[in-house]
């Protein structure tokens, strides 16, 4: 019978879940404080914790943190308020086996406590056959007409994949649950791909530098990271690999992949709920944006009104101008509010990344050449022909590069020459690494903080705070990521990483 150790602080929350697990057949404890539950935990030794995140006193990340520290097997689930994603990623960065949210629904509870008893099955299991691995080959060895049939079963119903390669990193062993990660049958595998066509070179390069090292070669180490699935798609993993050795020389190698897509999932679905939240905050915090718009068609419609009545053909002209000025802010204000809000995975498509640039820079280089400012394109000749979304691409260049502009035209340093340079990479991996650069005003630590936040924006009643928050998004949607480093007076660098397709692996 599995034991549970429940810890809440509200004893009616205490009472209901722990009558819930009893009639389910777990053998519960119960906390009212996070000090109280480490004392039954010393004592009893359970299974699974099921800890509220906010109590008084010792709170539930605390609490995960003691627990991990004392114990290699126990799993911690957490509950959390209602759209709590900060305290919930940090409990799954700490190790958390699951989180659900309050108010706690059955469903939710049993299906958090059969992936914790999933958890404490595969470990137990892998803690068995990775220990000493050295000595389980000897064994395995002398014994394998008796064990091959028990080890043929436990790692083809093994829920992590397992990849297994001899001497020279060909594959001999590759179970179903590799199969399901990585998208290749067993048969296109097994004696005919080397390790190092299933997992990119940068996990390659990490893995291997163990094999030189006679203090780390031995160890099993987690860490997540991506593997390219079959189809080109990019796929979460918790990676944990060694190699085997036998007499001091090495037999093979073995590693253990563990899907992480439902819980990458899970975390998509929170923060597209806050994501929705902050929509409608931000919309309401744009009401005086919105108002100015307003008073721009009044103004456009006032002077064609009087053009009209007058005959008079520039204040006509005036007129319409103000009035497609504002439509063009009304759509632009629009568009960023449905990129933002809309969940859209990226279309692959083929396109030429040094074209999306070329493209985006045409269209800004007028603005640039008013205000004396220079744009240089530095594009790698090797970009050529992707499977990408090109229309992610261009939104993300058309709102860095704007707001490169933005900060050189706020520069009003005298004499300085001022310029935004666009630089294209292709990296490894199937990476391109768009830079853009600028000398303008530049930016402190604390507005660097802040630029991917909604409402923020250093260009005062110019900005809606929106430009930045849509590109990230995009960039994640794009399993990409964006970094910047600034420095005041001397200006700001932005580095997207953007995964791409071979044009011939197809949309999605």
């Amino acid at each position: 019978m599995t034991r549970v150790l429940l810890i809440d602080d509200e004893k009616i929350n205490v009472e209901v879940l722990s009558i819930s697990l009893k009639s389910d057949g777990y053998d519960v404890m119960t906390a009212s404080s996070g000090a109280e539950g480490l004392e039954i935990f010393d004592r009893e030794s359970p299974d699974i914790v099921i800890t509220d995140i906010k109590m008084p006193g010792m709170d539930g990340i605390e609490v995960l943190k003691t627990i991990k520290e004392r114990s290699d097997t126990a799993e911690v689930i957490i509950i959390t308020g209602h759209g709590d994603v900060e305290n919930a990623i940090e409990a799954l960065k700490y190790g958390a086996s699951d989180f659900i949210n309050k108010p706690v629904r059955d469903e939710s509870l049993a299906l958090a406590l059969k992936r914790a008893e999933k958890k404490i099955q595969i470990q137990a299991t892998l803690n068995a056959y990775t220990e000493n691995l050295e000595k389980k080959v000897k064994q395995v060895t002398h014994e394998l007409r008796m064990q091959s049939n028990f080890l043929e079963k436990l790692i083809k119903t093994s829920e992590e994949g397992i990849v297994a390669t001899d001497r020279v990193f060909t594959v001999i062993i590759y179970n179903p649950a590799a199969e399901h990660i990585l998208g290749y049958s067993a048969a296109e595998v097994m004696h005919k791909k080397k390790a190092k066509e299933l997992f990119p070179l940068n996990l390659m390069r990490k893995y291997q530098t163990k094999r030189h090292d006679p203090q780390q070669r031995r160890k099993l180490e987690h860490f997540e990271t991506q593997v390219i699935n079959r189809d080109g798609n990019a796929v979460p993993v918790r990676f944990t690999g060694a190699f085997l050795y036998e007499q001091g020389k090495i037999m093979g190698s073995v590693a253990f992949l563990e899907d992480l897509r439902e819980i990458k999932n899970l975390q998509k679905e929170l923060l597209m709920s806050e994501r929705l939240c902050t929509v409608g905050q931000t919309v309401a915090g744009m009401a005086h944006g919105v108002k100015n718009i307003l008073h721009g068609f009044k103004g456009g419609s006032y002077l064609m009104e009087v053009g009209f009545k007058n005959n008079d053909t520039e204040k006509l002209k005036s007129g319409w101008k103000m009035i497609q000025k504002n439509i063009a802010y009304t759509s632009e204000l629009v568009m960023d509010l449905l990129t933002y809000s809309k969940v859209r995975e990226p279309e692959y498509q083929p396109c030429r990344p040094n074209d999306i640039v070329r493209e985006v820079c045409q269209s800004l280089r007028p603005t640039a050449t008013e205000h004396d400012i220079r744009i240089i394109e530095d594009l790698d000749d090797d970009v050529g022909e992707v499977a990408m979304d090109g229309r992610s691409i261009h939104t993300i260049l058309m709102n860095l590069i704007s707001n490169a502009i933005d900060a050189c035209i706020f520069d009003d340093s005298p004499g300085k020459s001022l310029a935004v340079m666009v630089k294209t990479v292709l990296e490894p991996d199937q990476i391109i690494r768009f830079d853009v650069k600028d000398n303008g005003t530049g930016m402190p630590p604390e507005v660097q903080e802040k630029i991917f936040l909604s409402f923020f924006s250093t260009k005062g009643h110019r900005g809606t705070g929106l430009g930045l928050l849509v590109s990230g998004k995009l960039i994640e949607d794009h399993n990409g990521t964006i970094d910047v480093a600034s420095e005041i007076g001397k200006g700001t660098t932005f580095n997207v990483k953007l995964p791409f397709r071979k044009p011939d692996a197809g949309g999605d």
